[in-house]
């Protein structure tokens, strides 16, 4: 990757609207002038210099990388790299919105404490030795006529209790035999609408249902969210696939939306736009579920990371991770698929826990049913 000299600095001009971030614009390299202060333009928004001129680092972009959209029309579909077909949700949607210059939340230096903050991240997802699935949660794409199937649920109050498009050729994360968290997500081609199911045990005889432990639909057209209190097939009650890592939009640069991980102690309690949590401490001073996270503006990556690495880098930066389930100690998830290279799943293990903050990102919302966030029209 192209190394920036050190009399550059990064910048990004960033959309504001009633003060509050709205989606970054373009990111731009500032030449230094005079006595060391930048030489810039007013361009629609702010210039905000996010790195200073010095000793030169890997050239990691601070905004949203090339090929995603800077200015969005509210309920625009993303510019991201689409499944099936379907764009993941608007481009005003929270999981797409830029959080590199939301203030600090109040408590983040109390859940950080609290969430194994000597760990290093691990991706949850790459190829896998021997024979089985490989890591990752899987992706199923069926046609508008796919047959659907009832599904018996376990918590049956909670799910959305309509037939699903399962069948022979449903993947299920870990495959048909694991005892793991079996997730199934099925994307309906020309609907576009999202099934996802957690525990999921195909139909084994006539006349026999699949079961799952829960199960939601999502219109991908949309920001709904799930009635409050209700999970999905996660435990946040949020919808998985907008937060997986898919290899097709790191390969393409156009990583466009935040990341889902996973701790292991989180707090009883949940921030909007997050419906369920699942935690075993009182809040306030453990994660809730919703909690969102992003890689410090300081943190210089080790200067060998492969470039495919430096653009997962760039979205922590820009989109960070959202707390989405309990489990391994931030384990990020991506989808299973053969083509993750190892090198880069290597490179993914060399980012501290430690560079990461939480932010808040209430002063986003729009309305507290919907994940829609507040952006302005491109004139």
């Amino acid at each position: 990757m192209e190394q920036r000299p050190p009399w550059f600095v990064t910048a990004t001009i960033a959309m504001i609207v009633g003060g509050m971030l709205a989606i970054p614009a373009v990111a731009v390299a500032v030449p230094m002038t005079g006595a060391g202060r930048p030489d810039v333009a007013w361009a629609r928004g702010v210039l905000r210099v996010t790195g200073a001129a010095g000793e030169a680092s890997p050239a990691v972009p601070a905004t949203a990388p090339s090929g995603v959209a800077r200015a969005v029309r509210a309920g625009a579909p993303t510019t991201g790299v689409p499944v099936g077909g379907c764009a993941v949700l608007p481009a005003d949607d929270w999981w797409h919105a830029d959080v590199s210059a939301l203030p600090v939340h109040a408590r983040s230096a109390a859940w950080l404490a609290r969430m194994s903050p000597g760990a290093m991240l691990h991706p949850d997802f790459g190829r896998k030795p021997g024979p089985g699935a490989d890591y990752g949660i899987p992706i199923t794409v069926v046609d508008a006529d796919h047959p659907r199937v009832p599904v018996r649920f376990g918590y049956a109050e909670e799910s959305d209790r309509v037939r699903y498009p399962l069948g022979a050729d449903t993947r299920i994360e870990g495959g048909r035999g694991s005892d793991g968290d079996r997730h199934a997500l099925v994307v309906q081609r020309g609907s576009c609408r999202l099934y996802e199911t957690y525990a999921t045990r195909p139909l084994t005889g006539p006349g026999r249902r699949w079961s799952a432990g829960s199960g939601a639909v999502f219109d991908l057209r949309g920001s709904a969210l799930r009635p409050d209190g209700w999970t999905s097939a996660d435990a946040a009650g949020l919808p998985i696939l907008p937060g997986l890592l898919r290899w097709q939009e790191v390969r393409r640069d156009r990583i466009d939306h935040a990341i889902r991980f996973t701790t292991d102690v989180t707090g009883r309690w949940h921030l909007w736009p997050a419906r369920h949590d699942a935690g075993s401490q009182d809040p306030p001073l453990f994660p809730p579920m919703g909690a969102r996270f992003r890689l410090r503006a300081d943190w210089r990556p080790p200067a060998d990371l492969s470039p495919p690495a430096l653009r997962v880098v760039a979205a922590m930066r820009t989109y960070g991770l959202v707390l989405a389930d309990n489990g391994s100690p931030w384990f990020f998830q991506g989808e299973e698929s053969a083509r993750w290279p190892n090198r880069l799943i290597a490179d993914l293990k060399r980012i501290p826990a430690a560079a990461f903050e939480a932010v808040d990102t209430s002063g986003l919302q729009v309305d507290p049913d919907s994940g829609q966030v507040a952006v302005r029209d491109p004139a």
